[in-house]
C-alpha cells in the first residue's frame, strides 16, 4: 500500500521533469488544492487537474530542464484518505543560471477506482540558491521562442496545380545544421491557418521544420471546384508535400515524419503506407471511419445513400455545366449544413471561424468521396514506428483502438488521454501535451 500512496507523488514531480502532463493529470483528482504559497505568495488555489497542467505547461517548458527530487516519506492513512509529509528539492535550469528550491510537502490524497489521487498539494519552502527569478524569466523565455518560430510562405508544383503552405523552422535555425522535418495535416475542409498550422508551429518550436499547406480545393491553393472534400487528391498532394520538404535547405530528408489531426490521420496513413520516405507517424485525435461507423453520424443507410446520390448528381451537374452545388460547411440551424450543431471550433472566430476558413461553402460532390472512404485497413500496410493519441470523448474511440490493433508491427504506442475533438484542435492543456508526446516519439525514431 505504501508505494501505491506514493506512485501519485513520484509521478507529478517525474512528470514535471519529463513534460509529461498525462502523467501529472493522472495523479491529480479531478479537483485539488495547489498551495505554494510560501514560494510565491497570493492564497491556495482549487483547481481542476487540467488546470494545474496547464499552469505548469505556461511555465516550465522555458526552462532548459528541471530536476526534482523527493524523500523520507512519512504516511498517515485512514481508511480512503492519506496525508504524506516529506522533503523535497528541485533544481532548475536556465541558459547557465540556477535557481535551487529545497522544502517539504504535505499532500493529501483520497483513494478511488482508479488508485489513489491527490486532492491537496502544499508546499513550504525552507531553503533558495541562486536566481530566484528564473521561473519568470522561462515563462519569458516560452512566450519569446513561441513567438519567434520563423514562418515562411511557399508553394509548390502538386500534379500540375499550385499548392500553398507554411513553413516553420525553429527560431534558432541555422542552415548549415540538418533538421528533422514534419509535415502536418488538419481535418477536413480545413486551411492552413487551422489546427494544422497550430501544431506545426509548435513542433517547430521543438527543433523540427514544419510544414502545415493548404491541399488543392482549398485555401490559398488552386483546383477547381473550390471546397471539395476529396480524400485521394489530399493524399497525393501531402505525398508531393514530402517532394517539396526535401528540397528545403536544412532538412534531413532521412527524417521525415508524418503528423495528422482529425482526418488527415486517413490521408496521411495511406500516404505512410505508400511511400518509404516516411520515417515515423503520429496521430492527434484521429477521424477514422468505415462504411458501418458513417451510418449513425449521417442519417443512417438511407441517410448515407442519398447523400452520396446527391453528390454523383452534383458532379454530373458540375461536369455538364461549371456549375457547383453547395451546402453550409457548418450550421447551428441548417439541417442540410455539413457540420450540423454545436461544432463550436468552428463557429467561434477566435477558434476555428477564421477569415482564410469558409463556414458556409461545402461542395455537395465531396459526400460520395468522403462517405465511401475508409481508411481503416491501411493499419495492417503500416510499417513506420507510429503513436496515435486519443481520447474516449474523441471521434470514433473504438475504431481509433481497432486502428492501432490492427497495426501489424510493435513499434507504435497508443496515448489515451482526455479532452473533445475539438480540444485537440487548439486547447493548451491538450496540444501540449500533444505536442509533447510527439517530440518525444520522433526524437526517440531518428535514423
Amino acid at each position: 500500500m505504501d508505494t501505491e500512496i506514493t506512485k501519485p507523488i513520484n509521478d507529478i514531480f517525474t512528470g514535471v521533469d519529463e513534460r509529461d502532463w498525462l502523467k501529472i493529470t493522472n495523479a491529480l483528482a479531478d479537483e485539488v488544492v495547489i498551495d505554494y504559497t510560501s514560494l510565491n505568495g497570493g492564497e491556495p488555489k482549487l483547481q481542476t487537474a487540467d488546470e494545474v497542467a496547464a499552469a505548469w505547461a505556461s511555465f516550465l517548458p522555458g526552462f532548459d530542464a528541471t530536476h526534482h527530487e523527493v524523500s523520507d516519506f512519512k504516511r498517515t492513512v485512514k481508511g480512503e484518505d492519506a496525508v504524506v509529509h516529506y522533503k523535497g528539492k528541485a533544481a532548475h535550469f536556465l541558459n547557465k543560471e540556477v535557481w535551487k528550491v529545497e522544502g517539504t510537502f504535505e499532500t493529501e490524497l483520497r483513494k478511488t477506482n482508479d488508485g489513489w489521487r491527490i486532492t491537496k498539494h502544499k508546499f513550504i519552502v525552507t531553503k533558495q540558491e541562486g536566481n530566484s527569478q528564473l521561473s519568470a524569466k522561462a515563462t519569458e523565455v516560452l512566450k519569446l521562442k513561441r513567438s519567434r518560430a520563423q514562418k515562411q510562405s511557399i508553394t509548390f508544383a502538386s500534379e500540375g496545380l499550385v499548392l500553398a503552405g507554411d513553413l516553420y523552422k525553429p527560431e534558432d535555425y541555422d542552415k548549415t545544421k540538418k533538421y528533422p522535418a514534419i509535415v502536418v495535416g488538419g481535418s477536413w475542409t480545413t486551411v492552413k491557418e487551422q489546427m494544422s498550422g497550430l501544431y506545426a508551429a509548435k513542433l517547430a518550436e521543438q527543433g523540427f521544420i514544419t510544414l502545415a499547406i493548404d491541399p488543392r480545393f482549398f485555401g490559398g491553393s488552386e483546383g477547381q471546384p473550390r471546397f471539395w472534400e476529396n480524400p485521394k487528391a489530399k493524399t497525393e498532394d501531402y505525398k508531393n508535400s514530402l517532394s517539396f520538404l526535401e528540397t528545403v535547405e536544412g532538412v534531413d530528408i532521412d527524417n521525415i515524419f508524418l503528423v495528422a489531426v482529425c482526418a488527415s490521420a486517413g490521408y496521411l496513413s495511406n500516404v505512410c503506407a505508400e511511400d518509404k520516405r516516411v520515417r515515423g507517424f503520429a496521430t492527434v485525435a484521429a477521424w477514422l471511419h468505415d462504411a458501418e461507423s458513417v451510418k449513425p453520424i449521417y442519417g443512417g443507410q438511407e441517410g448515407v445513400k442519398t447523400k452520396i446520390s446527391q453528390a454523383r448528381d452534383a458532379k454530373r451537374k458540375f461536369a455538364q455545366s461549371g456549375s457547383v452545388e453547395y451546402i453550409p460547411t457548418v450550421s447551428r440551424t441548417d439541417k442540410n449544413a455539413a457540420m450540423f450543431g454545436e461544432f463550436d471550433y468552428y463557429l467561434v472566430k477566435d477558434r476555428g471561424g477564421i477569415p482564410e476558413w469558409s463556414a458556409d461553402k461545402f461542395a455537395v460532390m465531396s459526400w460520395e468521396d468522403w462517405l465511401t472512404y475508409d481508411p481503416m485497413p491501411t493499419a495492417t500496410r503500416l510499417f513506420q514506428p507510429t503513436l496515435m493519441i486519443h481520447s474516449e470523448d474523441a471521434a470514433l474511440p473504438q475504431n481509433a483502438k481497432k486502428f492501432f490493433n490492427d497495426i501489424p508491427h510493435r513499434d507504435k504506442a497508443l496515448r489515451w488521454t482526455k479532452g473533445t475533438q475539438f480540444d485537440f484542435y487548439d486547447q493548451p492543456r491538450q496540444v501540449s501535451e500533444s505536442v509533447g508526446a510527439i517530440t518525444r516519439f520522433f526524437t526517440q525514431h531518428l535514423k
